[in-house]
């Protein structure tokens, strides 16, 4: 059976996985070549604040509880989807949690777990169709 969807969102965790010294700031160029490819973005974090610079990346910065739901509730990832105006179905959701990764799932969303920049990036070059890199 193929799969039909149109994967049209990317949510984004910060820490774990934007601030990995060894590869936030890939994933970061890459968030923003997915924005100018036409990708909704999403910044998804529970913390309560993030570098200015980091959020500029992203079309969407949700911190803390989405409309009322926390990570890793499923409820929370398909909030923050409907706060890019897609279901969670269309999104891929990039975390460090094997808990929020499954929380992403249950809600629809593609989930990958982030353990390193060039894995993840690769799985994002496949999922999104934009280039790992520049």
């Amino acid at each position: 059976m193929t799969d039909t969807r149109t994967l049209r969102g990317l949510i984004v965790d910060y820490g774990g996985v934007l601030d990995d010294p060894a590869g936030g700031a890939l994933l970061l160029a890459y968030a923003r070549r997915a924005a100018a490819a036409g990708i909704r973005t999403a910044l998804f974090s529970g913390a309560h604040a993030v570098p200015d610079e980091v959020a500029a990346a992203f079309g969407t910065v949700l911190l803390g509880a989405v409309r009322g739901a926390r990570k890793p509730s499923p409820d929370s990832f398909a909030a923050a989807a409907a706060e890019l105006g897609l279901p969670a179905r269309d999104c891929v959701v990039v975390d460090d949690m094997g808990a929020c990764v499954r929380g992403a799932a249950a809600a629809g969303a593609v989930g990958v777990r982030h353990t390193g920049a060039e894995t993840t990036l690769g799985e994002l070059e496949v999922l999104l169709g934009v280039p790992a890199r520049a």
